[in-house]
């Protein structure tokens, strides 16, 4: 947990309600692993395993190109996300940011689940 803790002092976190409102303008990308994304995910989510985004990332055709594009990451429950958050802002992606609460706080607050 401390490397998560520390993770939340360089990274932007935002809530339940600006994730929603941002899912059309943003490049959502979920850091679950693949079976967790299969039981369901945020509307259009990418799913890149936090395991291997280092090195997928530059890869995935939606991401390429995009160091200014707003990133929206989530996990279960906001530890991955907030690791792989700090990830992307030290690969060059400006604007990553992590979702709070992740996959679990947005099911419970009744959001949308493809």
């Amino acid at each position: 947990m401390d490397l998560v803790a520390q993770a939340k002092q360089h990274i932007v976190e935002i809530d339940i309600d600006a994730a929603k409102n941002s899912l059309e303008t943003s490049l959502i990308l979920d850091v679950r692993e693949a079976a967790e994304y299969t039981a369901g995910h945020l509307p259009g989510a990418f799913n890149i395993p936090r395991g291997v985004l280092e090195f997928k990332i530059g890869s995935h055709p939606d991401f390429q190109d995009k160091q200014d594009a707003h990133i929206i990451v989530y996990c279960q429950s906001g530890g991955r996300s907030a690791l792989a958050a700090e990830v992307l802002n030290k690969m060059g992606f400006n604007n990553a940011v992590s979702m709070a609460g992740g996959f679990k706080a947005w099911t419970e607050s009744g959001n949308e689940v493809v």
